[in-house]
């Protein structure tokens, strides 16, 4: 199982939310560079970077941070939020994202999508589906979709991607379990598909849980900065969860 630390993004400042909720706002550290230095040198190779204002704004905000942590360090980024057009995929590409994750305007523009896929490559594109009630939820975790999640899911991967990004919205910064029944269905309905569960995480023992049910990546961030996970034990414990094959 690949192991993925998240930064969220607001303000500048590395946080996370509960539930998606701007309201429900912790901050835990001044400066995402330095966090990101901090991943790399226990050894982590992935990093997922959230811009929420971006995500909030409809427009990429935090291109500056992304540049530094991909001029900085080594890290393999996928980074989302606010990538509404194509001059905005090219310019987090050009920042040094390896993918872009592309959640709401999958669901409003799917069009916009089809070309990116021909234009950048489906491998440069993580599909995120964020859900709630069994649907698609975008702009924030804001609005919920008429989308529901399995066929929105066919939609895309039947076109070549295969990296998917799911949350459970009900679980995201809760620290009360993943949703691993949720992710079990994606995959046997679609066992190619290169998932990433997230949210929920509290502790080692969702991780193992995630690997035994066969959910082949995770991304984690508040049960790391609440200091619920030692991250040195648990990159002994999966030691090829760190290592990247991209």
């Amino acid at each position: 199982m690949l192991l993925i630390p998240a930064i969220d993004i607001i303000d500048g400042r590395c946080v996370r939310l509960t539930k998606g909720d701007y309201t429900q706002k912790t901050v835990y550290a001044e400066d995402p560079v330095e966090v990101a230095h901090r991943m790399e040198g226990l050894g982590f190779r992935r990093l997922h970077v959230v811009d929420l204002d971006g995500a909030r704004s409809k427009h990429v905000v935090n291109l500056d941070i992304l540049r530094r942590i991909t001029h900085e360090t080594n890290l393999v980024v996928d980074f989302g939020g606010g990538v509404k057009t194509e001059e905005d995929m090219s310019k987090v590409l050009e920042a040094g994202a390896h993918m872009v994750t592309v959640g709401s305007i999958a669901v409003t523009a799917p069009e916009t999508v089809m070309q990116w896929l021909l234009t950048f490559g489906a491998e440069r594109i993580v599909l995120g589906a964020d859900v709630k009630n069994g649907r698609i939820s975008i702009n924030g975790w804001k609005e919920e979709s008429a989308q529901e999640l399995l066929p929105f899911l066919d939609g895309y991967l039947s076109r070549g991607i295969s990296h998917v990004l799911c949350t459970d919205i009900s679980k995201d910064g809760m620290l009360q379990g993943p949703a691993t029944p949720l992710y079990q269905t994606i995959m046997q309905a679609f066992p190619h598909c290169q998932l990433i569960a997230s949210g929920g995480v509290s502790g080692i023992e969702d991780i193992r849980a995630l690997d035994a049910a066969g959910i082949p990546a995770v991304v984690f961030g508040k049960a790391i900065y609440e200091g619920r996970i030692n991250l040195h034990e648990l990159i002994e414990e999966f030691p090829q969860g760190v290592k990247n094959d991209e």
